[in-house]
């Protein structure tokens, strides 16, 4: 696959009250924003922060897209992405991933 490709990750975070939840949520997007512009290939960053607070949800989502899988393949050992994984250490509880192609727009 050598086209563009999505990669979106969510999260359960640790917490007991609900300012840590809010605390461990802004962590992790503010960590994750700051990746954007330090690697080659990560063409978009996203972080959403859940608000449903609804007890299945995930709290934070991160929505991400790459050049290529090669890119992908880059980023999950680039030393920022790496640092950011060490700064947030045992935080996540719970990890979903979904990386897919993003399909060229038809043609008119």
């Amino acid at each position: 696959m050598s086209g563009p490709i999505r990669h979106i990750v969510m999260w359960r975070l640790r917490a007991e009250t609900a300012a840590e939840r809010a605390a461990a949520r802004l962590k992790v997007k503010t960590l994750f924003e700051g990746l954007k512009g330090s690697i080659d290939g990560l063409t978009h960053i996203e972080v959403g922060l859940d608000v449903s607070d609804v007890d299945y949800a995930c709290d934070v989502v991160l929505f991400s897209e790459f050049a290529s899988s090669a890119a992908l393949r880059a980023y999950a050992s680039h030393p920022e992405h790496l640092r950011v994984r060490e700064e947030l250490g045992d935080l996540r509880i719970g990890r979903f991933q979904v990386d897919y192609p993003i399909a060229a727009a038809p043609r008119a």
